[in-house]
This record gives C-alpha cells, sequence and structure tokens, in this order.
C-alpha cells in the first residue's frame, strides 16, 4: 500500500465534503418533520416502519438472548436498508449508531450486538442509501492509496452530508427507532458515530435535542470547519451529554480542534467531555480498519476505553 501522506481519508470529509455542506438546517426544518415523500406523517411512517420489522429477515446473532434483523426504512428520498439489534425479551433504550464511511457491514452489526448485550435496541443505517445498498462488507483490504478505491467513497460520503440530508435521515431513524415495541418511550435515545459519523451525531443531536439524551464521537472527522455550517457551531442546540474521542493523528493536524469544541460547549452550557487517546491512529475503535505504512489502525486496548467510556455515558443519561 502507498503510504498514506500522499492521500489522508479525514481530508475527504473535513476538508472537501464539509465545505460542500451549506447551511440548510433551518429552512429545512418544517418540511423534514415529515419524512415520507410527499409529507408522509408520523401515523404513515410508524406504520410503514412496522411492516418492514415484520417483513424482515433475522440474522444470526451467535447469541439467543440478543435479535438482529434487517430493516427497510422508508424515507423521502428513498429506502434505507438498516440492521435493527436488539435483547429478546423487553423494552430498551434506543440507540443510533452512525457508521464510519464504509457504512454498514459485519463490524458496524458486531458493536450493535455488543451494545444491545448490554441492553440497549440499536438501529445501524446504511447512510448512503440515496446511491447504493450497503456498499462495503469489510474495510480491511481498501486502499487509501489507490486512486479507484478512495474514488469508491466520494459520493457516498457527498450523499449523506448534502445540505439537509443528515437531519432529514436523523428525524426518520429515530422515529422508526421510537415505533420499535423494544424501545422504551420513556427512556431518552442515544446516538454514537464513527469516523464521518462523528459529525452525523453533533447533527442528530442539535435536531432532535429533546430526544436525543447522549452523544458520542470516535475519531470524529469534519467538527471543527471554519465554516458556518461547522458542526461544533450546533452546541447551543444540543442538550444531550456528549463525549468526543479524538485520535491522536487527528489532533496532531488540527491541534486547536479540540479546543474550539470544548470552548463551544462551555459556552453553550452543554456536558462535553473532549478527549485525545494518546498513541491513536484515526479509525482506532473499528477492528476492520486497514493497515497504515504497515502499522494496524485498530488499538484495541484504545478501543476498549474508548466503549467503556460510551456505556458510562449511556448508563448515567438514557434515563
Amino acid at each position: 500500500m502507498r503510504a498514506w501522506k500522499e492521500f489522508d481519508y479525514r481530508s475527504i470529509m473535513s476538508d472537501t465534503l464539509m465545505e460542500r455542506t451549506a447551511m440548510a438546517e433551518d429552512q429545512n426544518n418544517q418540511q423534514q418533520n415529515n419524512v415520507g415523500s410527499g409529507g408522509m406523517g408520523r401515523r404513515d411512517f410508524v406504520a410503514l416502519s412496522m411492516a418492514a420489522s415484520l417483513t424482515a429477515t433475522a440474522g444470526a446473532t451467535g447469541d439467543s438472548s440478543i435479535v438482529e434483523t434487517n430493516v427497510e426504512i422508508k424515507i423521502a428520498d428513498g429506502t434505507c436498508d438498516a440492521a435493527l439489534v436488539h435483547p429478546k425479551t423487553g423494552s430498551h433504550p434506543g440507540v443510533l449508531l452512525w457508521p464510519d464511511a464504509f457504512g454498514l457491514r459485519p463490524s458496524m452489526r458486531d458493536m450493535a450486538k455488543r451494545l444491545a448485550a448490554e441492553g440497549y435496541t440499536v438501529l445501524v443505517p446504511n447512510p448512503f442509501y440515496r446511491v447504493t445498498k450497503a456498499p462495503f462488507s469489510d474495510a480491511s483490504h481498501f486502499d487509501f492509496g489507490n486512486p479507484a478505491d478512495r474514488e469508491k467513497l466520494r459520493p457516498l460520503m457527498e450523499s449523506v452530508n448534502a445540505p439537509g440530508h443528515a437531519e432529514k435521515d436523523a428525524r426518520a431513524y429515530v422515529t422508526f427507532l421510537d415505533a420499535q415495541k423494544e424501545v422504551s418511550s420513556t427512556k431518552k435515545i442515544g446516538t454514537q458515530g464513527y469516523c464521518m459519523g462523528g459529525a452525523l451525531v453533533v447533527r442528530t443531536a442539535a435536531t432532535l435535542p429533546d430526544r436525543i439524551g447522549a452523544g458520542a464521537s470516535f475519531h470524529g472527522g469534519g467538527l471543527v470547519t471554519d465554516k458556518p455550517n461547522s458542526p461544533h457551531l450546533l452546541a447551543p442546540k444540543i442538550k444531550a451529554h456528549m463525549y468526543f474521542g479524538v485520535a491522536a493523528n487527528d489532533d496532531a493536524r488540527q491541534p486547536d480542534a479540540k479546543d474550539k469544541l470544548r470552548e463551544a460547549f462551555a459556552n453553550a452550557h452543554v456536558p462535553a467531555e473532549v478527549e485525545v487517546y494518546t498513541g491513536t491512529l484515526h479509525g482506532w475503535c473499528v477492528p476492520d480498519m486497514p493497515e497504515q505504512n504497515g502499522t494496524p489502525i485498530y488499538n484495541k486496548p484504545a478501543a476498549e476505553r474508548a466503549w467503556s467510556k460510551l456505556l458510562a455515558l449511556y448508563q448515567a443519561n438514557l434515563v
């Protein structure tokens, strides 16, 4: 694999895509409250959601106490393929898991199953449903030094980062979760994201402040930009408790980002912890990430520490 200095996955999201995302949240708020095409109301959407669950294909989890189901969610821009994972019995706090640039795949499903075993109902969407079904089954052989490989990511990430798309999708995904009997309506919903998913967590928390109780970003890209729609500027709209786990090489590349994040949330009086994970590379939480110049990106000890932080965040705030 060519040296990563020729191409940086983080820069696709933070420098190129985020620059193309215009400020559209406020203009689209009213029309996005109807998630279906033609202004589908909540009642119709819930009916479709439940139908999707009933006709979905159950997947093996390796744990008889956990149920994994492939579902389809009808949204104005298309049909999103997703995984719904939950304990076999009971209703639980819901969690929206935003994947990284490789999308819905076994490694993300495994995270959902692990979280479900802790007592959560987890939805993992294919964020690229506007252009394709879940496009990857494994990221470990992806070559960031290969222009043909990295060009596959660009239209995928552009599709979810287009103006208003993340907000529209967040509403649809949370509405879907709330329609499931396995989700407790009396408990707050959590959301977590990896790489590009970090910024989507912030947008979700800002879009649904009264429903989202906790948000966690791990090696999130594009959290702080110089654009008027930078995710960190959404802090005043957020009520959730937030956690930002920052990769050491991301911090080296943009050392002032952590300070701007802390300042934005402190000024908004929103509880937020920003932590740099020493010795980690961008993507360290995801087991199937490829190597960087012969060095594994996945860092199990640091990933386990991040997982502990996530569980503590949810246990304290999804109440």
